[in-house]
């Protein structure tokens, strides 16, 4: 089973709110998912709320993000201390 780290869409016409969830890629968009890591709503204050804990748990464990989460993940700090974390194991 591959699992990605995606977005699934909530909200109103016009007015989006995302989960961000880990899932079978195999699923659809808004589809069941295994696990609910955070929010984001791009409308307004572009606010983001992600589980550290939970997201680095399933980047350890190979779940692949989508290019938006990955940039999401990013500036919130967490693909650097995965990128650390992955160091550190190998080094």
């Amino acid at each position: 089973m591959a699992v990605k780290l995606r977005l699934t869409r909530m909200g109103a016409k016009k007015r989006p709110t995302y989960r961000i969830v880990a899932t079978d890629s195999r699923r659809p968009r808004s589809g069941q998912y295994l696990e609910l890591i955070g929010t984001y709503q791009p409308v307004g204050d572009n606010e983001v709320k992600i589980n550290e804990e939970l997201a680095l748990k399933w980047l350890n464990n190979g779940a692949i993000p989508t290019d938006t989460v990955r940039n999401l993940l990013s500036k919130a700090g967490i693909m650097k201390k995965y990128a650390e974390g992955k160091n550190k194991k190998e080094g």
